[in-house]
């Protein structure tokens, strides 16, 4: 049996406390982005409950993000404007690159993260898996996953730009299969919900690390 002199904890001991301590400080960002086509402010909460307060003017779009926030238990507050009379694109996309920009700021060097997440969700018969690897390195890779097709107004395809808009400035390697689906709001649905899971597990505090989940020793982040 090892004793520590004077009652001291083992280093390994001193690690995990202040992880834990880490852990309680949310993890927060505050990101702005103005052009000709777009205005947007969003300020994010990893460490969070799924409150939301979102409003880009495109509804399905805030229905979606309603869904990220909640399943992915962060906190997300949303306020944009863009040239919606010309099209939803520029908007979709630009709401993709502020979301993907405020999880790099708050998740600041990565030290302590998991780093790996995935998960398979159904909505009815739909049925969608993503997997994200937080390696700062921003990359999408998708089969079948984006159906064509409307939602009333709503350009289904549209969905695609956003992710690779939020993968290539998080810095995070993303993979999105649908593994079946008819119904294209159902196969949006699991999407979007699988992605907040993967990305709930991928970003949770590892209370036995207090170092980057890397052999390099860092995360391009």
């Amino acid at each position: 049996m090892v004793r520590n002199n004077r009652g001291a904890r083992p280093s390994g001991t001193r690690a995990r406390a202040k992880s834990r301590v880490k852990a309680l400080i949310p993890r927060r960002a505050d990101v702005s982005r103005k052009t000709r086509e777009t205005a947007i402010h969003l300020v994010i909460t990893l460490d969070g409950t799924g409150a939301s307060r979102i409003d880009s003017g495109v509804p399905f779009l805030d229905h979606m993000l309603t869904l990220l926030a909640k399943h992915g238990r962060m906190d997300i507050e949303l306020a944009a404007e863009g040239d919606l009379a010309v099209d939803y694109h520029h908007l979709v996309e630009d709401v993709g690159i502020v979301l993907g920009q405020a999880v790099r700021t708050a998740l600041g060097g990565g030290k302590g993260i998991e780093r790996f997440g995935h998960a398979i969700v159904p909505i009815d018969e739909a049925l969608a898996l993503t997997a994200v690897d937080i390696s700062g390195r921003g990359f999408l890779h998708s089969e079948n996953a984006f159906a064509e097709g409307w939602i009333r107004d709503f350009d289904l395809g549209l969905f695609e730009e956003f992710f690779r808009s939020f993968a290539v400035n998080a810095g995070i390697t993303l993979h999105i299969r649908m593994l079946s689906g008819v119904n294209p709001h159902h196969k949006a649905e699991a999407v979007f919900k699988s992605f907040a899971r993967s990305l709930l597990a991928a970003v949770r505090i590892d209370p036995r690390r207090d170092d980057v989940p890397s052999t390099k020793g860092v995360l391009q982040l």
